[in-house]
């Protein structure tokens, strides 16, 4: 959503139609006390701008009119009033307005603001509601698009499983092994799709396993790429392992780490061209082993790299490169999460000789603080061992990634799958 569609979607409380007030908000929305920053100080006013309204009436009606005390205690009590509530009404109008912007939180409307001059109590309280709606109104329109892009990425491989069986049933085509091929295809591609989304549960709830131990990483990255070769359809693709030094080790959860490994390369290996290489490069530099997936694909465009590994945000939808690679949109966001989990960083930087995309890894060679080698889910007492805070999906990554070594790269972060 565009700053300027959700800026056009916010609308304010005062805006919202009452019969309660039938004079225009103009007469009766006077403020004259927001410059004063103490709500025990604008009762202090209020009492006294009464006190002295009515001294002042009274004063009027029986010195200058002759009319007595008595006589001019009505009118002065009348003024009195209507001092109080013009102040009263300035004062209190934030606190209506956030009654009415909670009435419609509860019927699911996220978009009126309170709007405040105050710097009282009550002006810090309605700056703290307007963070919160926004807060709310981020959230659940990053629930809804969720609910979609799940709806869709769902629909495409049970649509495509339904055609091909049913011409199969139907005669239209033989179940040989092409046939069969592009079903299993469509299988794989719902299965990433659910495992992604059983990993994006357990992050949401804050479920993770982390079992660290020493891995050797050039036999670990040459598994990885063996698997990625053969899962491929792309058998044109040439792929290249570099370790410096190669008995280069990290500690690390093998498991956790395959599974970003994997999804970088499952993404290199969709987006380069005909006869391309994808490389990975591993190297160890200020306490921190980087590994580098390398491609020599389209690129990712700058305004895209803002678009830092979000859930279902994707890189090759059909509006950008004219037709969609199959992704989820769903492996960097979990690749993150994992990264993350070691108190690692990753990210997209500057591609060598400015041609194809470079997503650089980042772990501490040592592992992640306070946690064991090989630690299992429970100690030794039998208590659960302490888990490592698992970091939101939306947030931004565990600090900024170092590009010292390979000439000055700038860093960002983008989602490709």
């Amino acid at each position: 959503m565009s700053s300027g569609n959700e800026r056009s979607r916010i609308r304010h409380a005062r805006d919202e139609p009452s019969w309660r007030n039938p004079f225009p908000d103009t007469m009766l929305d006077l403020r004259p006390l927001d410059p004063v920053r103490s709500l025990k100080g604008k009762l202090i006013v209020i009492i006294a701008a009464t006190a002295t309204m009515y001294m002042l009436v009274t004063w009027i009606g029986d010195r200058l009119f002759g009319l007595g005390v008595l006589r001019t205690f009505p009118l002065a009590l009348v003024c009195s009033l209507v001092v109080t509530q013009v102040l009263a009404r300035g004062m209190t109008r934030p606190l209506r307005e956030m009654t009415a912007a909670a009435r419609a939180m509860a019927r699911g409307d996220y978009s009126i603001r309170v709007r405040t001059n105050s710097r009282d109590e009550v002006g810090q309280l309605a700056a703290a509601f307007n963070s919160m709606a926004a807060d709310l109104d981020h959230l659940d329109a990053q629930r809804r698009e969720m609910v979609a892009n799940v709806s869709h990425e769902l629909r495409t491989p049970v649509a495509a499983l339904r055609a091909q069986v049913e011409n199969m049933a139907d005669g239209v085509i033989e179940p040989d092994t092409e046939a069969l091929e592009a079903t299993l295809v469509q299988i794989e591609r719902l299965s990433r799709l659910i495992a992604y989304l059983l990993d994006l549960s357990r992050v949401e709830a804050g479920a993770a396993d982390l079992h660290v131990a020493p891995l050797a990483v050039e036999p670990f990255l040459e598994n990885i790429v063996a698997e990625a070769r053969g899962a491929s359809a792309r058998h044109d693709l040439r792929w290249r392992v570099e370790t410096r030094p190669e008995d280069l080790v990290v500690m690390g959860d093998e498991e956790r780490l395959r599974q970003v490994v994997s999804n970088l390369l499952d993404n290199a290996s969709r987006h380069s061209p005909d006869g391309g290489t994808v490389t990975l490069q591993a190297y160890e530099t200020h306490g921190y082993v980087v590994i580098d997936v390398i491609d020599e694909g389209r690129g990712i465009p700058e305004a895209e790299r803002d678009h830092v590994f979000g859930r279902f945000a994707r890189g090759n939808t059909p509006g950008q490169t004219g037709s969609s690679t199959g992704g989820t949109g769903l492996g960097l966001a979990i690749a993150r999460w994992a990264v993350g989990l070691h108190e690692g960083t990753i990210g997209v930087i500057d591609p060598p000789h400015g041609v194809g995309t470079r997503i650089r890894v980042r772990l501490p060679a040592a592992g992640p603080r306070g946690v064991g080698t090989a630690r299992q889910d429970t100690d030794r007492a039998g208590a659960p061992a302490a888990e490592p805070a698992a970091r939101p999906l939306d947030g931004p990554p565990a600090g900024a990634v170092d590009d010292r070594p390979a000439d000055g790269d700038a860093t960002t972060g983008t989602d490709r799958v």
